[in-house]
């Protein structure tokens, strides 16, 4: 895992440079993916990445929803994208939605996944984890 800057040193760039504080977010579904392309691995991938393409001039962030890629099994494309988005892109921040929240030692654990697998530069969180806790 390469070193890059924090977060917010990250976006206060970014939003100096695109002039913009729009974040695009990308949740693959069946609903929104072109008829035209196969909902599989690799369609999933390049569907995503003409999206960042076209996008990177006019945006501060991208935002994945976790979900949108976990639920298809498509984990590998969305590490894939995050990487693809730092290599093209390193002044773009990215930022998985996860939408996390457990006791502590599980969100250590969703933090590993967050930050060392994908290699995210922010997440977010939900800190109500219910009336029972």
């Amino acid at each position: 895992m390469s070193s890059r800057p924090e977060f917010h040193q990250l976006l206060d760039e970014s939003w100096k440079c695109a002039k913009t504080v729009l974040c695009v977010g990308i949740d693959p579904s069946n609903e929104m993916f072109p008829t035209s392309a196969p909902l599989d691995e690799l369609g999933i991938l390049e569907f995503s990445t003409s999206i960042v393409d076209a996008v990177s001039q006019h945006v501060c962030a991208i935002k994945m929803n976790h979900a949108h890629f976990a639920s298809q099994g498509h984990e590998s494309e969305l590490e894939s994208l995050i990487g693809y988005i730092h290599e093209r892109y390193p002044s773009i921040p990215v930022i998985l939605d996860a939408k996390r929240g457990d006791v502590d030692s599980t969100a250590e654990k969703y933090a590993e996944e967050a930050f060392n697998r994908y290699s995210a530069d922010a997440v977010t969180v939900n800190p109500f984890m219910g009336w029972d806790t």
